[in-house]
């Protein structure tokens, strides 16, 4: 077993202020989920990462509205590697999977206690550009690998 990881790296470049306006829209959301407790929400947040976490990106809402916004501000273009973005869109996608299947079953304090986590992890990423799967990469290969 390695001892040792690194972020995953891709050959793939993304706008990392892209990805920052994602994870606004991610805390947008699940603070609606938190105050309306529908669970249309999290499934909505599940397929979007599911198609940022694999080779149907160009079909995200959120990442196409996210683009949409970022062309209008007058910031500069910052690209980065791919590889940790999607391993983060995975992450998301397990925790949203996991928020709407806890909604979806009536479990509403476990619903509420996994969308404050991943709304936290994307409050960091759009505010700081703290990607936190990015942080936990290491150890989940070093379980895994």
């Amino acid at each position: 077993m390695k001892t040792y990881a690194i972020c995953p790296i891709s050959d793939k470049k993304i706008n990392e202020r892209v990805a920052r306006v994602n994870g606004a829209f991610t805390v947008l959301l699940l603070i609606l989920f938190g105050f309306t407790g529908q669970w249309f929400i999290p499934a909505f947040l599940a397929v979007d990462f599911l198609m940022r976490s694999g080779n149907f990106s160009k079909y995200s809402i959120l990442g196409n509205s996210s683009k949409s916004i970022v062309k209008w501000l007058p910031i500069e273009e910052q690209l980065i590697n791919a590889g940790p973005k999607i391993f983060a869109a995975r992450i998301g996608f397990i925790f949203s999977l996991v928020i709407f299947l806890t909604a979806f079953l009536g479990l509403n304090l476990s619903s509420i206690i996994v969308a404050g986590i991943l709304s936290l992890f994307s409050f960091l990423e759009a505010v700081f550009g703290i990607c936190v799967a990015c942080k936990l990469y290491p150890y989940v290969y070093k379980v895994l690998y």
